[in-house]
């Protein structure tokens, strides 16, 4: 990662950053395929803005594939609807096992563009030129992923549990609902893994590796995870010198579920991620694939619980939820991981 980290921190030392130095370059010569799985009619609205906001781009997208995950019903109606928007909307239902990993491996067996863009369907670019500034990066052919942030829409207000440093910032457990959070690089780094509402590889040496592995993934409202993580990590294992960015002025904006916003779906979720790392750990080895998280665990989490206890002793008592949704998640991941390590999780 140190390569990247340098080049980007030069970059910045002579006030220029990686996207504006590869202005006018020959990102436009790069073809593109933008992936959007859904699943669920529940998010049609969401899924209809994304759609939308990809058409929409400054750069049009050689091919926007939308890949139905086992729902004939939403199947039919997103046919109906988007394929008549553009000729280069291709509807697709999943013809691995059911899953967002099958989803995705769906779209990477049929895919064309030198580079595979995959959306959240819950989530949608703030920026007509989201698709260009991934592209950017590509120039550089030590790049093979490249990342950006997702910023939480919320039903009506940011939950009181969660722990926030200021105002509109990201929170230490905004991981939980898919978003950024505190603790991720605040500048365009080199980073281990990439979040999977705003993500993006090359083709060719992901579709090499086989793609996303079945069994860690989210399937329907399970909300298990790590898909990406694995897959990012295992790339640069085959390909030790390949550099995965994470470029934060990359947004997206990912819509959070009224069901998400409650402390139930906080440890639910903190539990599936134990029980995925588990399982991440298996196939690839813990040194990898646990490198993040102890230095997240060490040193992010343990700040935003002296923070939060702080303010509620300064008269906000209602900060001490953050301080204790830390030492809960914390223990929900742990136990998930600990049953993870006991038990297996068919591929």
């Amino acid at each position: 990662y140190l390569r990247g980290s340098r080049q980007h921190a030069l970059a910045r030392k002579n006030g220029v950053t990686q996207q504006d130095s590869l202005a006018g370059s020959s990102s436009s010569a790069l073809s593109s395929t933008v992936v959007v799985c859904a699943y669920t009619l529940d998010r049609w609205d969401d899924l209809s803005a994304a759609v939308d906001a990809v058409l929409d781009q400054s750069i049009a997208a050689s091919e926007l594939i939308l890949v139905i995950d086992h729902n004939d019903e939403l199947a039919e109606r997103a046919r109906a609807e988007f394929s008549p928007r553009s000729s280069s909307v291709t509807v697709v239902e999943n013809r691995h096992p059911r899953g967002l990993s099958g989803a995705r491996n769906t779209s990477l067996d049929m895919a064309t563009g030198d580079i595979v863009v995959f959306l959240d369907d819950d989530a949608r670019p703030r920026s007509t030129q989201w698709l260009s500034s991934i592209l950017h990066h590509y120039t550089d052919r030590a790049v093979y992923a490249v990342g950006g942030s997702a910023y939480p829409v919320w039903p009506h207000t940011r939950p009181a549990f969660l722990p926030t440093a200021v105002t509109g910032e990201p929170g230490e457990l905004d991981w939980i609902v898919g978003c950024t959070y505190r603790g991720q690089p605040t500048t365009t780094s080199a980073v281990r893994n990439l979040m999977g509402a705003n993500m993006s590889f090359r083709r060719e040496p992901v579709a090499a590796l086989g793609g996303f592995v079945s069994g860690i993934g989210r399937i329907g409202r399970i909300p298990l995870g790590c898909e990406e993580t694995e897959l990012c990590i295992r790339l640069r294992q085959n390909h030790p010198d390949a550099e995965i960015v994470f470029d934060p002025s990359i947004i997206v904006d990912h819509t959070v579920s009224a069901d998400r916003t409650r402390p139930r779906y906080l440890l639910t979720r903190s539990y599936a991620e134990g029980v995925s790392k588990a399982a991440i750990s298996r196939l690839i080895g813990a040194e990898d694939a646990l490198s993040s998280e102890r230095a997240y665990t060490a040193k992010v989490l343990p700040r935003a619980v002296g923070r939060e206890t702080s303010a509620a002793a300064r008269g906000n008592p209602v900060r001490m939820w953050g301080a204790v949704a830390v030492v809960a998640s914390v223990g929900a991941a742990g136990m998930g991981y600990a049953r993870g390590r006991l038990s297996r999780i068919s591929n």
